[in-house]
């Protein structure tokens, strides 16, 4: 189990109270048929002299949906972006601690960054498909692995958008510039894409957060379906969203891993009255 302390204090002067949160992990952090794939030990991450993620530590289980929970700027994705080095890509990133997926440090020297985004693929906030065909937007990441096998690439890309929830909506027009799919089409032509290098882990940021909502209900009922083949993690400001889909829930503020436990529990009966005020929308 995970278990946290939160305490409060402020001085005379009436500043922001000062926020200590301590986070310790046992053994059993998930059930024992949905085995530990990602463990976060003591993870730091700074930008610069902003330190925005503060001695996270959680074990992530397999093949259920996490949700990050918590206000903006609570260090969210900045975690999510850790899971597959995405925050490489900024220079004045400095990250701490220890991150394992399937037993092994992401962060050793000599990591295989290429491969290990093979496996942890990500999902972004807003539909970033490319310029190309919807057939060419699925199979762009076995391409860019070498794979040139004509057969090989209609049966990923056909395999990939049934996993999407769309083939029966595009199977006629692979050939069609995927720009031209509505928006909650486009996410799922990234979800496809994701998909098709056979990733075990899922990164979504904010998937559903520019659709309408008959849009994000099709992503989200597609939640329930990738689970069975996938650790899905996600990052959502929004709560009945994270209510509806994820196994468990982490909520986060200012930087700390306030609680992380099985979402119904979070949503009933939270832990921790600061996770109780959010959730209740006295604050955030």
């Amino acid at each position: 189990m995970t278990h946290q302390e939160v305490s409060m204090s402020s001085d005379a002067s009436g500043a922001e109270p000062e926020i200590r949160i301590r986070t310790e992990v046992k053994a059993g952090t998930a059930p024992a048929n949905a085995p530990v794939v990602i463990t976060i030990e003591n993870v730091r991450v700074a930008y610069g002299d902003n330190q925005v993620v503060h001695d996270v530590s959680m074990g992530i289980p397999g093949r259920q949906v996490t949700a990050f929970i918590g206000p903006s700027g609570c260090g969210k994705t900045t975690l999510l972006r850790c899971l597959n080095r995405m925050n490489d890509l900024i220079d004045s990133a400095r990250i701490t601690g220890t991150i394992r997926v399937d037993g092994q440090d992401i962060y050793a020297p000599g990591t295989d960054i290429i491969a290990l985004r093979r496996k942890v693929g990500m999902v972004f906030q807003k539909s970033n498909p490319f310029p190309k065909s919807i057939y060419d937007n699925v199979v762009y990441g076995l391409r860019l692995a070498g794979v040139r096998d004509r057969a090989r690439l209609d049966e990923a890309c056909e395999r990939s958008l049934q996993a999407a929830a769309l083939w029966d909506e595009v199977k006629d027009r692979l050939s069609d510039s995927a720009l031209g799919l509505s928006g909650g089409q486009q996410q799922r032509v990234c979800i496809a894409r994701a998909i098709a290098v056979e990733p075990e882990i899922i990164l979504m940021d904010e998937p559903c957060s520019a659709l309408d909502p008959i849009a994000t209900l099709k992503i989200e009922e597609l939640f329930y379906e990738l689970k069975e083949r996938y650790t899905i993690v996600i990052v959502t400001h929004n709560l009945q969203q994270a209510a509806r889909v994820s196994d468990k829930t982490a909520f986060f503020w200012l930087g700390r891993l306030v609680e992380f436990r099985p979402t119904a529990e979070m949503f009933t009966n939270p832990a921790q009255k600061l996770t109780e005020d959010y959730i209740t929308g006295r604050f955030g």
